[in-house]
């Protein structure tokens, strides 16, 4: 897509900053400290971080603020859906391991959609840090970025919380399930 078209409509910026602070307010265990007035000046200055944003919105991601990066300032958003985004499942790991699937090939891949949307896979630090703002993936279960030693063996990394307890787990990258999709995050 060209970046001519990742881009919302005045009113579309308006509902998605409304949609965040909604949120932002809800969740201020997420972002002690941060002030919704310095956010949304950054948000408005920022209309392809708010496409982004918004496609993390409509997939079931519920972008919310976990973080500032003290050295640049920026803000750090992850996914924060109780489950993995439900827009976002039954794909894949990446191009590649979709390209290897010669039957009942899933729609898209993690990788490509992170990319497609302009965010990136949580890591696993990221996906740990997540799970002490509270609990999710419960039912489901996320991609997580991985490292190309593993990919290289046709290997990829999710994870999950049971028992009160976050799992890293392994499979094939061409593998996919219903209840598997993946989270991203975005720095704006």
């Amino acid at each position: 897509m060209s970046n001519s078209k990742k881009k919302l409509s005045a009113s579309q910026n308006g509902e998605l900053i409304n949609i965040l602070k909604i949120r932002f307010e809800k969740n201020m265990k997420r972002h002690k400290g941060i002030e919704w007035v310095n956010v949304q000046k950054k948000l408005e200055a920022s209309p392809a971080k708010l496409w982004s944003l918004n496609e993390m919105e409509i997939t079931g991601g519920e972008p919310d603020i976990v973080g500032v990066d003290k050295k640049t300032g920026d803000y750090i958003f992850y996914d924060c859906s109780a489950e993995s985004p439900k827009g976002r499942r039954s794909i894949c790991y990446d191009h590649e391991a979709l390209e290897k699937r010669k039957e009942n090939k899933p729609a898209n891949s993690a990788v490509e959609m992170a990319n497609d949307m302009g965010i990136e896979l949580l890591t696993e630090e990221q996906y740990r840090e997540l799970q002490q703002l509270g609990e999710f993936d419960l039912k489901t279960s996320s991609w997580i970025l991985t490292p190309p030693a593993i990919r290289k063996l046709n290997g990829a990394l999710f994870c999950d919380r049971r028992y009160n307890t976050v799992f890293l787990y392994h499979n094939g990258a061409e593998s996919y399930y219903a209840a598997r999709g993946f989270r991203g995050w975005l720095r704006v």
